[in-house]
């Protein structure tokens, strides 16, 4: 269903948060694997027991724990200011860097050797380990590129809740060859471009890319690709066994509004929540300017949106919340 929110919630909700805030205890963890060690920090309020945890899985690229990418000037903190919310409502959660990211070290991990994979059976070591901890009510979070790691995670083990952030609905083949449409140079290249798509979905390898295609098809990069390409969100949310929230910002100048209602076409009874100013690293913007979208990418001052977590936090609690 299309999650409409009464007023009055909104209006109690900051009120209620704010009288019910509680103090955190912050521990950073390790699970150790063949290949590395994985290292997330988990937060836990303490004055709650036997609280909902929330695992947050970040973003594409060199993106940490806390939502901040090395291919970016600044932090934004989204994913820390995102957890630092949650848990002032009584919510835990667990956010971790990915393979070769901040202090999760993997020692000769090569780019031609990563697979989609890795990133999803790592999402599930995480749940695994929060069980082992007594942790019974488990959420997803993932945001962006997380959402499909989500999907997959919570695809082979169980779990209470999965929410899309942000998420591409569409497999990223196709993401990819929008992008490559609506951007610069010739048409030989954007159809050469999309023929190598097409290989990469068949499973095999390009021999020797174009040298203006090669940063998007070099052969390291290609084996990633090929695991990446063959899965389709809408088909893994459609099959979920849990109960689900999509939400996409309007300002979103990464994914589109589209992609939200894709996902929400095939599992119509999940809560979609679409946020008119909400932009891709959760932060509000106010112009329809591109260039202060970018600006908040690199501004850790800004808080992320109060919608967003409002509706996080009653998506998991809706009634803890008002009885407290």
């Amino acid at each position: 269903m299309k999650r409409v929110i009464g007023l009055l919630w909104y209006i109690l909700t900051p009120f209620l948060i704010t009288a019910q805030t509680l103090s955190k205890d912050s521990t950073d963890h390790t699970i150790v694997l063949k290949e590395g060690k994985l290292s997330g920090t988990l937060f836990t309020p303490r004055q709650t027991q036997k609280e909902p945890v929330v695992l947050i899985i970040a973003g594409s690229g060199p993106t940490d724990r806390n939502g901040n990418s090395t291919q970016l000037p600044g932090k934004n903190n989204s994913l820390l200011q995102l957890a630092d919310s949650l848990v002032k409502s009584g919510i835990a959660s667990l956010r971790y860097d990915k393979r070769g990211i901040g202090k999760s070290q993997f020692p000769g991990m090569r780019e031609e050797t990563m697979s989609f994979m890795d990133g999803v059976n790592d999402a599930v070591a995480w749940i695994n380990w929060l069980r082992e901890q007594g942790h019974k009510k488990i959420y997803i979070a993932g945001h962006s590129e997380g959402s499909l790691v989500g999907m997959l995670a919570a695809s082979q083990t169980k779990v209470k809740g999965f929410i899309s952030i942000a998420g591409a609905g569409r497999p990223i083949d196709q993401v990819l060859r929008e992008q490559i449409a609506n951007g610069g140079g010739p048409d030989s290249l954007k159809q050469l471009a999309n023929i190598y798509l097409d290989t990469l979905l068949q499973g095999k390898r390009i021999q020797k890319p174009n040298p203006y295609l090669f940063s998007l098809f070099r052969p390291s990069v290609q084996p990633y690709m090929i695991s990446w390409v063959k899965y389709d969100p809408a088909t893994l949310l459609k099959n979920l066994k849990c109960k689900v929230l999509i939400v996409q910002g309007r300002r979103d100048i990464q994914v589109k509004v589209e992609d939200a209602e894709l996902l929400h076409k095939v599992r119509p009874s999940a809560t979609l929540l679409f946020i008119d100013d909400m932009n891709h690293v959760l932060k509000s913007v106010s112009t329809p300017s591109k260039t202060d979208n970018i600006k908040t990418y690199s501004d850790p001052t800004l808080p992320i949106h109060t919608l967003l977590v409002q509706e996080i936090i009653h998506f998991i609690q809706p009634i803890r919340t008002l009885h407290q």
